[in-house]
């Protein structure tokens, strides 16, 4: 079949739209708000992002994104790099909020492309006073289009700010500045429609495409006084890697620390903290479920690394392969605070 070969001058921007709340409003009155408005309609209103530019706009689908995984963001990575090998300057995805940081943290690891790919979404929906998401799309799309975003990687564009997909967390519930990169700060700004970098782009590691995709991986978090009984299970449940969510710079009780003991020998197994900014410590603390105790039972510090994100990061190198990698994995790319 003869590819259909495009003589347009004009720079291309794709927009793909995943739903979220920047696709949301009431369809009924009283009720809650819904996913109705497709990606062409979002950018109704938006009309000076039409001038001297060829866009592509398609809806991938229309859910919320608590209900987006691992395999449907597999397809809209697939189909991102369709279009970059179609010509496109940038491309911007538009999805919910809620699982933003780690979609945009993702498709990183796997992103092979110089061409900017931007995430946005919406705090308002779109029939709500003060809507953001017309304004936030906007912003992504010109981010997308500038050339210094190139070799950046995925960025996440949120009330007027440019995050780095590795550090962005959203940090309010409903906040319109819910999103912040803790200790790091924005990798740039807006200022009047024009992307200003603060720091220049760094050398990226990329990892391989996963080969499989039907492993599990645990998260479970630290509380006070918590008891063992999912920890005692997770083998006998099949997961093939555990995240612990922990205390401080990476601690648990003695109780948990004996489990894990057991669990390293079969499944990798990390330690994060579960604090929201900051990083594990490695040498600081010698008691029992201290960090410096975890290490010698076989688990893994993840340095800065979000217990969520570092749940993207195992399952993508145990589906390529390299899951008892993941120690020599978090110093290469640099989430261990000796290589920050």
């Amino acid at each position: 079949m003869q590819k259909k070969i495009n003589h347009t001058t004009l720079p291309i921007l794709a927009i793909g739209a995943l739903g979220g709340t920047v696709s949301m409003r009431k369809v009924q009155p009283g009720a809650g708000i819904t996913q109705t408005v497709t990606g062409e309609a979002l950018l109704e209103g938006i009309e000076h992002l039409h001038e001297g530019l060829e866009l592509r706009i398609e809806t991938l689908c229309l859910v919320p994104s608590a209900s987006l995984d691992f395999g449907l963001l597999l397809e809209v990575l697939i189909w991102a790099q369709e279009q970059v090998k179609l010509g496109v300057i940038g491309i911007v995805i538009t999805q919910g909020t809620d699982t933003l940081e780690e979609s945009a943290f993702f498709l990183d690891l796997l992103w092979n492309s110089d061409v900017p790919l931007v995430l946005t979404g919406a705090m308002r929906a779109s029939d709500q006073p003060g809507a953001d998401g017309p304004a936030n799309l906007l912003d992504a799309s010109w981010v997308a289009l500038e050339p210094q975003s190139r070799k950046r990687g995925v960025l996440v564009v949120m009330n007027n700010q440019i995050h780095q997909a590795l550090h962005v967390r959203k940090r309010s519930s409903m906040a319109l500045n819910a999103f912040h990169s803790p200790l790091f700060g924005p990798v740039g700004v807006m200022i009047e429609h024009r992307a200003c970098y603060l720091r220049k782009a760094c050398a990226r590691t990329v990892l391989p495409m996963p080969r499989s995709t039907h492993h599990k991986v645990a998260l479970l978090p630290v509380s006070l006084s918590a008891d063992t009984a999912l920890l005692e299970h997770i083998l006998a449940l099949g997961y093939d890697a555990l995240v612990i969510s922990a205390f401080g710079v990476g601690h648990v009780s003695i109780e948990w620390a004996d489990l894990i003991d057991q669990i390293t020998t079969e499944i990798p197994v990390l330690v994060a903290t579960r604090t929201g900014s900051g990083s594990t410590a490695e040498a600081s603390y010698g008691f029992l479920g201290s960090e410096t105790d975890l290490i010698d039972r076989g688990a893994v510090m993840c340095g800065f690394l979000c217990p969520h994100k570092a749940r993207i990061l195992i399952w993508l190198l145990i589906g390529s392969g390299h899951g008892r990698e993941v120690g020599k994995h978090l110093q290469r790319l640099g989430y261990k605070a000796s290589e920050a």
